[in-house]
């Protein structure tokens, strides 16, 4: 299976160092990139080829990874139609749809759009996936080993929900970062050293993540089992639930998700 980046920024660079690290032999992934310093680490780092410009050389691939940010993504896909002759086209550009993409690309229907996340720079990520009708179940298995080299996936039945999905998945390492913000400042308030600030929030960010991912028990169950009636942690989920946490991180999804659709349609006006 050969492999065509194009673009190639840190998630490109985490996608392929990922392939690279699931036995993917670097002769079979090439990168496009107009920067030429971004073209030399690629090659450094992966001994991977590079381009400075789509071709059909650089096009004569499997699946086309179209890694450039979402307002570049127009630019990027006009030079593209005359030397795309068979292969899968997976868009990772956060908020852009299919159709507008499709109509860049002259048509094309080979389609599949994919939201990682920044966990997917360590291995980590979880990405959602939504394909066009015309994708074959052989090409699906395809995004799919891709988009598994950083991570996890899910498959949506509709593209509205990769919207949805950016707001809890894409934005969600946001939200936990702020969290994590949260704890340091209330220990560090509380007399402990920046060491022991960074070990105290993180390793119980770490730790309170593993024991919901291995217990078949919601989260809420587990929840309530750490909350003593009377007790420390009943204590301060009473502020929290005052202050109206749950519901602000509920409502912040939720804008997030509407702001993913208006930036697909102003950058789909092209």
């Amino acid at each position: 299976m050969k492999v065509t980046f194009i673009g190639g920024g840190n998630m490109a660079n985490a996608l392929i160092g990922g392939l690279l690290n699931n036995g993917f032999p670097a002769t079979e992934i090439v990168a496009v990139d107009p920067e030429a310093e971004k073209r030399d680490r690629l090659e450094r780092v992966f001994g991977i080829r590079c381009f400075a410009a789509s071709d059909a050389e650089a096009l004569s691939c499997d699946a086309a990874v179209l890694a450039v940010k979402p307002q570049q993504m127009h630019d990027a896909c006009l030079p593209l139609p005359p030397f795309l002759k068979q292969p899968l086209v997976i868009s990772i550009a956060a908020g852009l749809r299919l159709a507008d993409i499709s109509r860049w690309l002259g048509g094309y229907d080979r389609l599949v759009r994919a939201m990682p996340n920044t966990p997917a720079l360590i291995g980590a990520g979880v990405t959602g996936l939504y394909a066009l009708p015309g994708v074959s179940e052989a090409e699906r298995l395809g995004a799919e080993r891709i988009m598994h080299a950083v991570g996890s996936t899910l498959w949506v039945g509709d593209e509205a929900q990769i919207d949805a999905l950016t707001a809890i998945s894409g934005s969600g390492p946001a939200y936990v970062f702020l969290f994590i913000e949260a704890l340091q400042q209330a220990a560090a308030e509380l007399g402990f050293s920046p060491r022991q600030v960074r070990q105290l929030s993180i390793e119980t960010v770490l730790g309170a993540a593993k024991l919901v991912s291995l217990s078949e028990e919601p989260a809420s169950a587990l929840r309530e089992r750490v909350t003593s009636k009377g007790g420390t942690t009943e204590a301060a989920l009473r502020v929290m639930t005052k202050r109206e946490f749950k519901e602000a991180v509920i409502l912040g999804i939720k804008a997030a998700k509407e702001r993913g659709v208006e930036i697909g349609e102003l950058l789909g006006k092209d």
